[in-house]
Parts: C-alpha cells; structure tokens; sequence
C-alpha cells in the first residue's frame, strides 16, 4: 500500500513538472489596458515615437501619439513600456503547425488523408492546441497561423487561428477559407520517351483532366437545389463566388502561368501562388491578374545554377518593386517555423524596406488569407493581437518579448526551451558554486 502511494506521489510530481512546460490558455480581458511610452509600428508602414496603444474588451480603443489618448471616464490598467516597440502579432501562413508534431512518431501525424483529391478535408478539426511547437512561436511574436493540409491534388481547406486556446473552435478566425491546390509539376520536353517518362506525361493529363472536371462539376452543382448534400462539391462552391480563395502551391514560372489560367477558365474568383520560386519571372502576369503571392523560399538555394546565389534573400524586395502583393512563409522543418520574423530580417538586410517587411509577416499576410479586417495592424478597432519587444522584432538579436496579447488577454511567454534552459541552468549553477566553496 506504501508503495502505491509513494509511487501516485512520483507520477503526481512528474505530471505536475510536465505541466510547467505546458503554458495554460489565458483567461479573457477583464480590465482595460494602456500600454504607453513605446514605439509603435503599426504594421501599414507606420511608425509612431512616443505611442500609447489602449484596448479594452479583446479590441484596441486607441493607437497613436500620447498627447492625443483621452480615457474618456474609462479606468485603463498602466503598463509602462517606454524604451520598447509595439508591433501587431505576426502570422504564419501555409503551416503543419497543430497537425505534425515529431515526424519520427506516426500517431502524431494528421496532415493529410489519402487520395487525389480532398476538398472537404478540414484542416483545423485535426488542430492539436497543447502543441509543445506553439509556444515557441509566442515567444517570437507570432500569434496566429494558418492551419494547412497536405497531400494529393487537392489538400484540403486551411483555417486562420490564434495561438491561445483550449480547442480548435476557440482557436478559430476564419473558418474554411482557402481550399489548396497542389499543382503538378511539369515533364520537361526532351528525347527521352521512355516508357517511365510517357507514364508520368499521362499520369500529370490524367490528373488535371479529373481536377477540370471536379470544379465543373462543382460550379453546375452550387446553381443547384439538392435534397443530399455532396460533401466534395458543396466544399468548392465558395471558389466560385469568392468566399473561398483557391491557393496553388507551384513555384516555376510556367506552371504559374498554367494554374492560374486554368483556374480562371474554370470560374475560380479567387488566386493565390504559395511558393513561387519564379514568382519575379512572370511578376507582369502576376500583377496584371492581381494575384498575391505567399513566397515560401527566403533561406533555400537559388532554383537555377546561372542564378545569383543571393537572389532568394533579394526575392521580397524585388517581389515589392514589383508592386505585387505578397506575405512571407517559413518554408522548412515546423520547429523552425519560430524563426518566421527573422526570415522578414534577411530580406531587410537584401533590400527590403524595414516596415515593409514587417507588413510582409503581418498586414500582408492578414489581406492575403482575408483577416486583414480584425486582425494584421495596430489600428482602432480591430482585435487587441499585439506584441512588445525590447528591440527590433525582426533582429534575432534584439527580438526579445516582453508582453504579448492576443484579444486582449495576456499571453504566458513560457515555452519547453525557456523551460529547460532554466531548469539546467539552475542545476549546473548550483554545482558549480558548490565546487568553488570547497
């Protein structure tokens, strides 16, 4: 008997340091809030000195120059931040974040179903809110990602969500709105016609022939009054009225060119290139037909061997010369995801304008995935999603968050790393002054 309960004490103990690593959703806002003293980048290009941003209720109330606050009878709790940097949370697009946890381990895989084409897969049910990876973000300033699929022609349908909460459904900011496209690459033209390369010519027409006749299938579908509702059709019916975006992973130029005109041929409103590796390549095509793009390869090699070699940490300067909408991804391993930011940093160091980078992991990217109306920027109105930083946020160097908000409620920073690193610190500290006082 003893035992037993010696033995429920060393679980208790144990669960109780495992949950310590695991930060507990934060409750909502119950007091007004003014941050003053700051500096405020707003996310649209702007730049404040001396700011006061005020939010009440998980929404912001006033963001500007101090002098001009008025708390209008309303009792705001003080947070002094002078010397610091406010900044709207940043967001992640095209992520596993929530579906994929240890790639070594199978039962913690969920982001994608078998078969070609799944367009009524929802990505957010599988969205797994006590990630371990989620923290890591946070403590970053990113605080809203969009949960994607994978796999097959079609994916699925990704959802927007905040990075603080107990289950998908409170996670949730747009529900359902991109459905993804994984466009196959091209079979390049040459001699060889062996039976291998015939077979994967076939296999790509056959493919896009099935995809052209799903989406006429679809748009005859949603004109119609059906008594059973086809799960399939009914979830690419917004694509035809632009309540859904269609994203087209593809990134060589003509294989841009091919999706986006066979999208339009079938009716689709709405386009947005994740990827684009050859985005710069057709950016006249791009910008004519106001399609934004989501590029994925700031830190990967260039595609061609004649490229310069620094050409992908140049690409989002280029891509803003260009006059193209674009947002930035993090396009390598989910635990590196936390290093959205310093992706934005790269591409100010090769030519893209401060703020403008700062739009490119924030505003941008909330216009492209349709938030950009609650969430992007620190502008009246919209929900209180905000970070403060001692330094520049997009400096790994200095990117070091002091506070960070998301609707208002105020987020524990903790994360598994932060964890760790005390935990040792402490222990090899400790013995390290006991051998100094021997």
């Amino acid at each position: 008997m003893q035992q037993r309960l010696l033995l429920a004490a060393a679980l208790f103990v144990s669960t109780t340091a495992a949950w310590a690593q695991v930060p507990v959703p934060a409750a909502k806002q119950t007091k007004a809030t003014v941050l003053t003293g700051a500096t405020l980048h707003v996310g649209n290009g702007q730049v404040v000195e001396g700011a006061t941003v005020a939010f009440n209720e998980g929404k912001i109330t006033y963001a500007g120059p101090s002098a001009g606050f008025n708390a209008g009878g309303t009792a705001y709790e003080a947070v002094n931040v002078s010397g610091k940097h406010i900044y709207p949370g940043m967001i992640l697009p095209n992520s596993q974040l929530g579906l994929t946890e240890i790639e070594s381990v199978r039962a913690t895989l969920d982001q994608q179903e078998v078969g070609m084409f799944n367009p009524n897969v929802r990505a957010v049910v599988a969205y797994n809110t006590d990630s371990d990876i989620t923290p890591t973000l946070r403590s970053n300033g990113v605080l809203m990602s969009q949960v994607t699929p994978m796999g097959g022609m079609i994916s699925g349908t990704s959802s927007v969500v905040q990075l603080d909460a107990w289950n998908w459904e409170d996670a949730l900011v747009k529900a359902d709105g991109g459905v993804h496209l994984r466009w196959p690459a091209m079979v390049q033209q040459t001699t060889d016609n062996s039976p291998q390369v015939q077979q994967r010519r076939q296999a790509r027409q056959t493919g896009l022939s099935e995809l052209e006749a799903l989406l006429a299938e679809a748009k005859v579908y949603k004109n119609q009054k059906n008594d059973r509702r086809n799960l399939k059709l009914s979830s690419l019916g917004g694509l035809f009225d632009g309540s859904k975006k269609l994203f087209i992973h593809a990134n060589y130029g003509k294989e841009i060119v091919e999706s986006i005109r066979f999208a339009q041929k079938a009716g689709v409103k709405e386009m947005v290139i994740v990827g684009g590796a050859d985005a710069l390549v057709v950016a006249d095509f791009l910008k004519e037909n106001n399609i934004p793009v989501v590029y994925s390869g700031v830190h990967a090699l260039p595609a061609r061997a004649e490229d310069d070699v620094y050409l992908p940490y140049k690409m989002p300067g280029l891509l803003q010369k260009a006059g193209i909408l674009f947002c930035l991804d993090y396009d390598a391993s989910l635990h590196g995801t936390r290093n959205l930011p310093f992706i934005a940093g790269t591409a100010v160091a090769f030519g893209l304008p401060k703020e403008q980078a700062l739009s490119s992991v924030t505003l941008n990217a909330a216009k492209i995935l349709g938030v950009d109306q609650q969430v992007g920027s620190v502008e009246v109105g919209k929900d209180a999603s905000i970070v403060v930083s001692e330094g520049d946020i997009l400096d790994m160097r200095t990117n070091k968050i002091s506070h960070a908000f998301i609707q208002g409620r105020k987020l524990n920073l903790t994360d598994k790393q932060q964890y760790l690193y005390e935990k040792f610190n402490g222990k090899y500290n400790s013995a390290n002054k006991a051998e100094v006082g021997k």
